[in-house]
């Protein structure tokens, strides 16, 4: 047996140790694309184990992040900071070696992956991100930003909606420098896709205007041809179809039984007595080392020339490289003072602010790059003085993403994990649930990725209740480490994109359709998540009424109104409750003391997120069913989204209290 085979047999053993190891885990696909991915690794990655975040290192997705283990092992093999112990801790609590990839956790992965096809997306927004970093600094002689990204991906994530999506994209974008590996085993968890997945792959690729490529998946010489084919293709992203076995080696072979349960002793002695395997366990032979010394020192040595050009780039375009490596620090701290600046005193929709306010941010932030899900007219997240990026014009900053929300929200994450862009998206807030995976999954990798979703409520109006979001809010702020913002005009709408662009986490920005009346008067209160727009008389009011969004105006008036009654009420603005709860006991025990149980929150959307802060008795004026078609001032009135009927909860509450 040739040490490349070797090599190949070596992944696929201490894969499948670990995973019987662990007892749990998937064993198929780490068993079937072995030779695919240990090809790569060792032909053709750029890489240095020693700096995982080398900036022009080649990137490489595992989509189908259930075969884990595949890239651990790889990772391991190659000199990343692994351990066989590592390995031998699969699956286990506390160990660098999850179930599925996760970002900043294991060096050497680029991006959580498991949710198919969200992978696939991810891919193409970092192909995004190397075009358009690519024309902004190469010059001639001085291929600063020059890599491929590498993904692979099985069945699954070409089934899945998001897959197709982003493909479509890749194709029509021209990334050229995009190559999917799609491990062809025709199985799933239920077993054959026959009758299930019948799509002619190779001609749906073609026809979203892929190059197209069949391999033997275990033929290495096959798969190194039609890498340097992709590699050779500079208009098309190219997709290598890999005719793979899965569990390939094993007695279950071919089976459903491969893809996610381990092998079990004797299937796993019988794999080894058929690759003819001796070394012991999480060992391979001496042999192969120098393969694998060959791919880590190409590795360092295409770092360290990279570094002698960028010193020699720093010389000659020394305006260029100071611009880059601010591009890839990403600090916008010093914004605050211009968003201060921006006017607040007509009354505007939200969605309009977040125009004026997203025009002041790429004043400054030249990096600024993204779009819509064909919406732009209505989200407003143009930015104007920029042109649109295509295949023939990479340096633009508008992006259109096409009716693909799915897709969108994981481009995003693979735009900003990439490194040196600072990307958003947009689109109508009740669309926000096709791309909540990706919300959800940037909330895992605690990235500062931001989504712009305007038409917040009920004030959609006439497009009914299909369009307006009710639910949303809920399933927003129930992901851990991502904050919502909800903004009653352009001060609060200048602080949410402030604590996007600072926090170093994802923030959904909600912004409405109707015109708002300014409610704010400073900045610095706004960026507390939550403070006191309209005072008491008294120290200790007699209700507190909590708002959001465009229902802090309908808060402030429900207060005039409670004044001529005699009622002594503080009215709170929350543009997000999860920056609130981030500041001191102190501090938001000076603006909702605990001791002022007579409480109204006021939101255009569910209740569920209320119940804490109106507590056992106070009340809510917020949607628990779905609206209606109408003009939105009908709507807020039929729903009682009005001053009187806010006055009347809270002397409610306040009676309530009394008892």
């Amino acid at each position: 047996m040739d040490k490349f085979q070797t090599a190949v047999n070596t992944v696929r053993v201490i894969s499948a140790e670990a995973i019987n190891q662990a007892k749990s885990g998937h064993p198929g696909l780490p068993l079937g694309a072995a030779t695919v991915a240990f090809t790569l690794f060792d032909d053709f990655l750029k890489f240095n184990p020693k700096d995982p975040f080398f900036v022009d290192r080649d990137r490489f997705v595992l989509s189908s992040g259930h075969g884990s283990m595949l890239l651990y092992t790889l990772l391991h093999m190659f000199g990343y900071k692994i351990t066989a112990e590592d390995l031998k801790n699969f699956r286990q609590l506390g160990s660098k070696t999850p179930g599925h990839p996760e970002y900043m956790h294991t060096p050497g992965v680029e991006v959580s992956t498991g949710p198919l096809g969200q992978g696939i997306a991810n891919a193409v927004g970092m192909a995004i991100a190397e075009t358009k970093l690519a024309a902004e600094f190469n010059r001639e002689g001085f291929p600063v930003v020059d890599h491929y990204t590498y993904c692979l991906c099985g069945e699954g994530c070409l089934m899945e909606g998001i897959g197709y999506e982003a493909c479509s994209l890749a194709g029509s974008l021209k990334l050229g420098k995009l190559i999917l590996f799609y491990d062809c085993n025709k199985i799933t968890i239920e077993g054959s896709i026959n009758g299930i997945f019948d799509d002619d792959i190779a001609l749906r690729q073609k026809a979203m205007g892929w190059q197209v490529l069949e391999v033997d998946g275990n033929n290495h010489s096959a798969i190194k041809r039609a890498i340097l084919k992709a590699q050779a293709e500079k208009e098309k992203p190219s997709v290598i179809i890999c005719h793979t076995t899965i569990g390939y080696g094993s007695p279950v072979q071919g089976t459903a039984k491969a893809h996610g349960t381990p092998l079990g002793e004797e299937n796993l002695r019988i794999m080894k007595e058929n690759f003819g395997w001796t070394s012991a366990p999480y060992e391979y032979p001496k042999e192969i080392q120098p393969l694998l010394n060959k791919a880590i020192n190409r590795g360092k040595k295409a770092q360290k020339e990279w570094k002698q050009m960028f010193t020699q780039y720093s010389e000659q375009y020394p305006e260029l490289a100071e611009k880059f490596n601010l591009w890839q620090i990403n600090d916008h701290s010093a914004l605050k003072k211009s968003l201060e600046s921006l006017d607040n005193t007509q009354a505007v929709a939200t969605r309009s602010a977040g125009h004026t306010v997203i025009n002041k941010v790429a004043e400054s932030v030249e990096n600024l790059f993204g779009g819509s899900a064909d919406l732009t007219p209505s989200n407003l997240t143009h930015l104007d003085q920029r042109e649109f990026y295509s295949p023939a014009n990479r340096k633009g900053s508008n992006l259109q993403f096409g009716i693909r929300e799915h897709a969108m929200g994981a481009i995003v994450n693979g735009i900003l994990v990439h490194g040196g862009l600072t990307p958003y998206c947009s689109t109508f807030f009740v669309f926000s649930d096709y791309l909540k995976h990706a919300i959800r999954l940037a909330g895992i990798m605690k990235i500062p990725a931001i989504y712009v979703f305007t038409h917040d409520s009920i004030g959609v109006g006439e497009d009914g209740p299909t369009h307006q979001p009710v639910e949303q809010f809920v399933g927003i702020r129930s992901i851990p480490n991502v904050q919502l913002f909800r903004p009653c005009d352009t001060t609060e709408t200048a602080a949410a994109w402030y604590t996007a662009l600072t926090s170093g986490l994802p923030t959904v920005i909600c912004l409405t359709r109707q015109k708002v009346t300014p409610c704010c008067k400073s900045m610095d209160d706004a960026l507390k998540g939550g403070y006191i727009v309209e005072n008491s008389v008294k120290p200790t009011p007699d209700c507190i009424i909590i708002a959001t969004g465009s229902e802090v105006e309908v808060a402030v008036k429900a207060r005039k109104l409670l004044l001529n009654d005699g009622y002594d009420v503080r009215v709170v603005s929350m543009p997000s409750i999860e920056v609130f709860e981030k500041q001191s006991a102190k501090y938001r025990e000076s603006v909702i003391p605990s001791k002022v149980t007579a409480r109204v929150c006021v939101e255009a959307g569910s209740s569920y997120s209320w119940y804490k802060y109106a507590g056992f008795k106070g009340e809510t004026v917020c949607m628990n069913q779905f609206g209606l078609s109408g003009k939105y001032p009908e709507l807020f009135q039929k729903f009682g989204f009005t001053p009187e009927n806010v006055a009347e909860k809270a002397k409610n509450s306040i009676r309530n209290n009394l008892k």
